[in-house]
């Protein structure tokens, strides 16, 4: 007799029986299983819900979105800018070498607007400015010699200097190079305050510049943003000026309806399209986005394609840290051997042109992806239908039987092709489903008739023409069908 085998602990059996029937169930196959549910309520939000869904496609996905078409975004760009316009200040008049910075005509450009003046700036010592972190002091004591300030005024020797540099006072008789503070505390340009003494260019901005305001005549100036475009997908290619006359641009300015594709802009009109009061921004500068958009419908024709032109302020009007636009730059003078320069701080309105855009066209490919999207789609609607109806339904206990059914396939020994022939077509021996509880099969004389099977929604078993049926379980209810007229039930 074999040793009797050791019984599992119930938590390793309880494992090993729920490994079964994971693996059990990883085999199933699932089917769907139509019940009709009569009510009017579940119905009207079943065709509710399909009707939104069916609008969202066709209108927004692809009326919208043209989600039809392949598409392009970004396209290739060039732009070429031209600033015209004189303006004066005081006695000076200003054209647009001077007032435009950089004079390439790119995509990015400055038009100055006002500027501070510091003249016949020349190699020295001079004092510190005060807005120059530790540059306040009291004595000589707090001014070390021979220190570097990387964010003042001071400039490091081999860069551009062309005179000798400065000694050091008193008993410091090194020479020390230009930029380095000289250990002197001397009294500052104005008012009774004193810095430490540096070797830079002198004098420094606090001390002698001067303000002088360009854009009284600056609105009028005029700007052409010349832009061309391609898409090399569609091998498409457009520019924003459509006429082929020569002097076509000497006699016009944009119009959004008259002259769309006279891309010739006043200055004026770009800041006031903005939003923005032109003298303050001329005061202080900022940067504007011209903006040109190319949203191309390529099933159209090639004149439906037109630039759309916008313009907004770029930088952080309402953050004084980070308003505003400037720049330095500075013009040198050589007279009898000394060299002299003219620091210039200059305000302006900074002209940034953005391109961007996207071209579709149709496509068999993304019709046929978002037709089956929105087919498959509207199966929310019953998603949504089968949840309230196994929710909130009032029977929704009944509802849940009857859409639910789990049919065991019938095992038997023989694995022979024919015998499994003779059970698809149901000339076979009953199948067995084997289960803990070996169920008998009822005798033909007991169970509901066949119009009570119909009720239980069983109408496509009991009209088969086989004489052996198959066996339904069915949650807590087994049927067993022995014949096209009668169901035996019983309840374990």
């Amino acid at each position: 007799m074999a040793a009797a085998r050791p019984e599992l602990p119930g938590a390793a059996a309880a494992a090993r029986s729920l490994a079964r029937g994971c693996w059990s169930a990883f085999w199933d196959y699932e089917t769907p299983k139509v019940v009709v549910v009569r009510s009017r309520r579940l119905g009207v939000v079943h065709r509710a819900v399909q009707l939104l869904i069916l609008l969202y496609f066709v209108w927004y996905v692809f009326i919208v979105q043209k989600s039809y078409q392949e598409r392009e975004t970004g396209p290739e760009s060039s732009v070429v800018t031209k600033v015209k316009g004189i303006t004066a200040s005081g006695r000076r008049v200003w054209d647009v070498e001077e007032y435009v910075k950089p004079p390439e005509g790119g995509s990015v450009f400055s038009v100055v607007t006002r500027i501070e003046v510091t003249a016949l700036q020349a190699l020295g010592t001079c004092p510190e400015s005060l807005r120059v972190q530790n540059a306040v002091c009291h004595s000589d004591d707090d001014c070390a010699p021979g220190e570097l300030d990387m964010l003042g005024h001071g400039r490091c020797a081999g860069v551009g200097w062309g005179s000798e540099p400065s000694r050091a006072p008193g008993p410091h008789s090194r020479r020390l190079p230009p930029g380095l503070r000289t250990g002197r505390c001397v009294p500052y340009y104005h008012g009774p305050a004193r810095t430490c003494e540096v070797s830079a260019w002198c004098p420094l901005e606090d001390g002698a510049s001067a303000s002088q305001f360009l854009g009284h005549m600056a609105p009028n100036f005029t700007i052409l943003i010349k832009n061309s475009i391609h898409y090399p997908k569609f091998q498409f290619s457009k520019g924003n000026i459509a006429s082929q006359r020569g002097d076509y641009l000497k006699h016009c300015t944009f119009d959004h309806d008259s002259d769309p594709y006279c891309p010739i802009f006043r200055l004026g009109f770009i800041v006031d399209q903005a939003g923005e009061n032109f003298t303050e921004l001329a005061q202080k500068g900022g940067v504007i986005g011209v903006i040109i958009n190319w949203d191309c419908d390529l099933d159209l024709s090639e004149s439906e394609c037109n630039p759309k032109y916008s313009f907004r302020r770029l930088d952080p009007k309402h953050i004084p840290a980070s308003s505003g636009y400037n720049f330095r730059f500075a013009k040198y003078y050589n007279t009898n051997g000394t060299t002299t320069r003219t620091l210039i701080k200059a305000y302006g309105i900074r002209i940034d042109v953005i391109v961007h855009g996207q071209a579709g066209k149709f496509s068999l490919i993304p019709t046929i992806i978002n037709v089956a999207t929105a087919l498959t789609s509207i199966g929310v609607g019953s998603f949504l239908c089968d949840w309230i109806l196994l929710t909130f339904m009032n029977k929704n206990k009944i509802y849940s039987h009857k859409k639910f059914d789990k049919v065991c396939a019938p095992r038997h020994p023989s694995s022979t092709w024919p015998m499994t022939l003779a059970l698809v077509l149901g000339q076979g021996p009953p199948p067995s489903c084997h289960s803990q509880d070996q169920l008998p099969i009822p005798s033909s004389g007991q169970g509901p008739t066949s119009g009570q099977g119909a009720e239980l929604g069983l109408a496509p078993f009991l009209t088969h023409s086989s004489r052996w049926g198959t066996l339904l379980s069915h949650r807590t209810e087994v049927f067993y069908m022995r014949s096209p007229h009668r169901i035996h039930t019983h309840k374990p």
